[in-house]
C-alpha cells in the first residue's frame, strides 16, 4: 500500500437507491440480506446439514439490498458460535453453489451471530484496525431475514477465498492453507507450525485444512523451517507480516489466534515471492473475548480481566509449542521490529483514541437494528455498555472494550520495551533524480541509531520481496561526512519505479519509516522528460454530449496522449495548444507523468486542476481546429488539424501512437484505439441504464422492462469475462478489471462502459 494515492472518486446520487455510493462492506450502512426457503422446516434442515457433512441447503432465493438471486446455497457455520438450540446461528451463503450468481463480485457471504460479544461490534472494529497494517477481510453489519422473519444483526465479514487472494496477492492458485485444528484433543491440538517428525505429511491433517489442490509436503517443509532453522524463516514466510500478526494479537489481546491456546484462526497463502503470508480471520472474540492463553504445560484456564490487561508482550517466547513466536522473540532485531509494530498500533489506534471514536460510530450504525433484534445473545443495555461493561459468559468475564484497553495501554507503556527511546528518522529520499538502469543513492537522516543499525528496504513491484540492505554513515556512500547522522546506500534502479522504506534501531528499540512498513511504503520513480517521438496525440473527442463525464459530472471535450516508450515519462514543462500560433497556451504542471506504453487524459474543459486528471485552459471546437503538443524552443512533438466532428465520435490513431487518424470512431477513453470484434452499439437502449460511467470499483445495470435479463460482459477483443441474470437491477464488481472499455450486453442492447481505477 502506497503512502501517496491519487483517487478518482465519482459519486452518483440517485434518489431512492440505497446502494448508491455504497459498497457491500461499507461500515457506515447496514446491508439487508433476505433468504427465502421453500421448506418451512429450513432450520431443521440447516441443523441436520451442519451436524452431517455440512452440505449447503438450496434457498429458493436470496435478496441482497433488493437484488434477488434464485437457487442459492445456504448453511450454518462456526464451531463454538454454533448451537442447534440457538435461534440465531452464524450463516454462510454461497451465491454460486447452483448458479453463477455474485453480488458486487462477491460470491461467499460470511455472517457472524455476535457470539461472546456483548458490544456487537468487536469483529468489525478489529478488522477496521487491522486493515491499516496487513491484508485482511473487510467487514460491516447486516440485518438478516429468513422467510420474512427478522433474525437479527450479524457481522458481515469478507470470505478469505481465491478472490481474496487474487485481490491481495495477485494470484489465486498457489498453496492455500486454513490453520484451524480439525480435531481438538488437548491443549496441544494446535495449528502452530510446529514440525511433526513423520515420514509423510499425514500428521498435519488434523490441524490444518488444505484449501488448494496440493501443498501438504510444502506445509511440512514450512513447519520444519519455522521449528528447526529459525534463520530460514524470512525465506519461507513473510516475516514482516508475521510480526504484524503477532503484534496485533498482543495489543488487542486477540487470543482466539496463533497467540492463544489453539494457535488458530489464520490462513497461509504462498504468494508470488514464494513465501507463505499469514492472514488473520475470525475476530469476534478480539479485545479479550477469548481469555485463554493456553500454555502447553497447563490446562486451558481463563485469565481474569486484570491478567488480560497485563498480558506480557513476550508470552510464549520460550515455548516450543509456539515456534513462530519463540524464534521471532529470540532474534534481537525481530523482537525490536515486533515492539516497533506494537508501538505503532498502540499510538495510532489507542493513544489517539481512534478506536473509541470508531466504536461509537459503529454502535450508532447498528443501534436501532440491535434494539429490534429479539434473537441477540445479550440485552440492549449490555450492547449500549459494550465499551465499558464486563459481562459474564459461562466461566469467564468478557471485558468492555475500553475497560480492557484503558488498562492495557498504560501497562504496555510501562514495560521496559516501551520505555526505550527508538531512533528518529527524517528526510528519506534519493540524493539525485533517478533514471532507469542507473545507480541511485538513497540518503536518510537518523539520530540515536547504531552505526550499523540503519537499513533500506526496497523492491520494484508489489509481487516481489523487499530487499533489506545496510545504510552507511562513513562518508563513503554519498552520505556527507562520516558520523554526521546522514546515512546513504546505492542500488541500481532496474525498473521505472521502486518502493522503499527505512528501518533503524539501537540496542534497545527500532522504528520504521513509514511506521506502517512494510504494509505501506514510499515510491521512487525514475522519470525522463518526453522528447520527440515519445509522446503522441492519440485520440480526442471534440463534441462530447453523452460519452464520458469528467469528475465534475460534465460531458466535456478530452484529449488522449500516448506514451510510445517502455518507461514512464514526465510531461511537466511541455505545452498543449489549440492554436499553432500560440504553442504555449497550456503548460503541463509538475509531476504530470504518463505511464509506460500508457495513456494520459487531458480534459479540454477550462476547469481547475484536480488530483485525478489534467485539465487544460481551452476547449476543442466541434467545427474543427488545430491541436499541438510541443516542447520549449518551438519543438513540435505532435500536431493535427481537424475538420468538423461527429457528436460523441472521436478521432484516433490505430495502432496507438503510430497509425493515421480515423474520423467518427467509437471513443476509447484511456484505452487502445484498435477494437476487435465489437458490434456497433444498439441505439434502442432506452430501457437499460449503466452507471456510473466511467466506473471504478463497481457498475450498476438497471432495466425498466420488468422482464428477467441475461447479462454478458465482453472486453475489447470479444472475450466474455462475466455472465449473470438479473431482474430490475444488478451490480457488478469491477475493482479487479483492467482499465479500459467493456461492453455490457443484455436482452435488448449493448452498452459501453469505461473502467478507470
Amino acid at each position: 500500500m502506497r503512502i501517496i494515492f491519487c483517487f478518482f472518486i465519482v459519486l452518483f446520487c440517485l434518489a431512492g437507491n440505497k446502494l448508491t455510493g455504497q459498497t457491500f462492506y461499507n461500515t457506515s450502512s447496514i446491508q439487508k440480506i433476505e433468504v427465502q426457503f421453500s421448506q418451512s422446516n429450513w432450520d431443521y434442515m440447516l441443523d441436520t446439514a451442519k451436524l452431517g457433512k455440512e452440505n449447503y441447503i438450496m434457498a429458493q432465493w436470496v435478496k441482497i439490498n433488493g437484488v434477488m438471486m434464485d437457487s442459492v446455497g445456504v448453511k450454518y457455520k462456526g464451531n463454538s458460535s454454533y448451537d442447534s438450540t440457538n435461534k440465531k446461528n452464524p450463516i454462510h451463503i454461497e451465491l454460486d453453489t447452483y448458479k453463477n450468481h455474485s453480488y458486487q463480485g462477491y460470491q461467499d457471504i460470511k455472517l457472524g451471530n455476535g457470539y461472546s460479544d456483548p458490544s456487537m461490534i468487536r469483529e468489525v472494529l478489529a478488522y477496521d484496525i487491522l486493515k491499516n497494517y496487513m491484508h485482511c477481510p473487510q467487514a460491516n453489519f447486516a440485518q438478516v431475514y429468513i422467510n420474512g422473519n427478522y433474525m437479527g444483526v450479524y457481522s458481515n465479514a469478507e470470505s478469505i477465498n481465491k478472490k481474496f487472494c487474487s485481490d491481495h496477492f495477485y494470484s489465486s492458485n498457489n498453496i492455500f492453507v486454513k490453520c484451524n485444528p480439525i480435531v481438538v484433543a488437548s491443549t496441544n491440538s494446535k495449528s502452530n507450525l510446529r514440525y511433526i517428525p513423520l515420514a509423510d505429511s499425514s500428521g498435519y491433517y488434523n490441524f490444518y485444512e488444505m484449501k488448494s489442490n496440493y501443498g501438504w509436503n510444502q506445509l511440512k517443509d514450512l513447519c520444519d523451517s519455522v521449528t528447526n532453522t529459525a534463520n530460514s524463516i524470512p525465506n519461507v514466510m513473510d516475516l514482516d507480516r508475521s510480526i504484524w500478526m503477532l503484534g496485533f494479537n498482543s495489543v488487542l489481546v486477540n487470543l482466539d489466534s496463533y497467540s492463544g491456546a489453539f494457535c488458530q484462526n489464520y490462513y497461509l497463502y504462498k504468494d508470488m515471492t514464494s513465501r507463505f503470508s499469514p492472514v488473520i480471520w475470525d475476530l469476534n472474540m478480539a479485545f479479550g473475548g477469548f481469555p485463554h492463553v493456553g500454555f502447553s504445560n497447563s490446562s486451558m484456564s481463563s485469565q481474569t480481566i486484570a491478567q488480560l490487561q497485563q498480558l506480557p508482550t513476550n508470552v510464549h517466547s520460550t515455548d516450543q509449542y509456539w515456534p513462530l513466536i519463540k524464534n521471532i522473540m529470540s532474534n534481537g532485531m525481530y523482537k525490536r521490529m515486533y515492539i516497533a509494530h506494537m508501538r505503532t498500533i498502540m499510538n495510532e489506534i489507542f493513544v489517539s483514541n481512534y478506536y473509541s471514536t470508531k466504536a461509537a460510530q459503529l454502535q450508532a450504525v447498528v443501534d436501532t437494528a440491535v434494539q429490534s433484534d429479539l434473537n441477540k445473545f445479550y440485552s440492549y443495555p449490555q450492547f449500549q455498555n459494550g465499551m465499558t461493561g464486563n459481562v459474564s459468559v459461562g466461566s469467564y468475564s468478557v471485558p468492555g472494550i475500553s475497560t480492557l484497553m484503558s488498562g492495557r495501554i498504560p501497562y504496555l507503556q510501562g514495560t521496559a520495551d516501551f520505555t526505550y527511546t527508538p531512533p528518529a528518522i527524517s528526510s528519506a529520499s534519493a540524493a539525485t533524480t533517478p533514471s532507469l538502469n542507473s545507480a541511485v543513492t538513497m540518503t536518510v537522516n537518523v539520530t540515536n541509531a547504531n552505526s550499523n543499525g540503519v537499513y533500506l528496504g526496497y523492491r520494484f513491484n508489489n509481487t516481489s520481496k523487499f530487499n533489506r540492505i545496510l545504510m552507511y554513515d562513513d562518508g563513503l556512500n554519498n552520505d556527507g561526512a562520516a558520523g554526521d547522522n546522514k546515512f546513504g546506500v546505492t542500488f541500481t534502479m532496474s525498473a521505472s519505479s521502486a518502493q522503499y522504506y527505512v528501518y533503524a534501531e539501537n540496542n534497545n528499540a527500532g522504528i520504521f519509516s513509514p511506521e506502517r512498513a512494510e504494509h505501506e511504503f514510499y515510491d521512487l520513480v525514475a522519470i525522463q522528460t518526453a522528447t520527440l517521438g515519445q509522446v503522441k496525440i492519440n485520440e480526442f473527442l471534440a463534441d462530447n454530449v453523452g460519452d464520458v463525464m469528467n469528475e465534475f459530472f460534465q460531458f466535456e471535450d478530452w484529449i488522449e496522449l500516448y506514451n510510445t516508450t517502455s518507461g514512464p515519462l514526465e510531461l511537466s514543462g511541455l505545452f498543449l495548444s489549440d492554436n499553432f500560433s500560440v504553442p504555449s497556451k497550456f503548460t503541463f504542471p509538475q509531476n504530470t507523468i504518463i505511464p509506460a506504453n500508457g495513456h494520459l487524459i487531458v480534459w479540454a474543459d477550462q476547469n481547475p486542476a484536480t488530483p485525478s486528471y489534467v485539465h487544460c485552459n481551452f476547449k476543442l471546437a466541434a467545427g474543427g481546429e488545430q491541436l499541438m503538443l510541443s516542447a520549449p524552443g518551438g519543438i513540435v512533438l505532435d500536431s493535427i488539424t481537424f475538420g468538423p466532428q461527429i457528436t460523441d465520435k472521436s478521432m484516433g490513431r490505430c495502432p496507438d501512437g503510430v497509425g493515421t487518424f480515423s474520423t467518427g470512431t467509437i471513443p476509447t477513453f484511456k484505452m487502445s484505439n484498435c477494437l476487435v470484434g465489437i458490434d456497433e452499439l444498439n441505439s434502442n437502449s432506452s430501457t437499460v441504464n449503466v452507471f456510473p460511467n466511467p466506473a471504478s470499483s463497481h457498475v450498476f445495470v438497471r432495466t425498466t422492462s420488468g422482464q428477467p435479463q441475461k447479462l454478458e460482459v465482453t472486453n475489447t477483443v470479444g472475450q466474455v469475462i462475466y455472465r449473470s441474470t438479473y431482474l430490475n437491477q444488478t451490480e457488478i464488481l469491477t475493482s479487479n478489471w483492467e482499465d479500459g472499455i467493456y461492453f455490457i450486453r443484455t436482452n435488448s442492447t449493448v452498452k459501453k462502459v469505461i473502467i478507470n481505477h
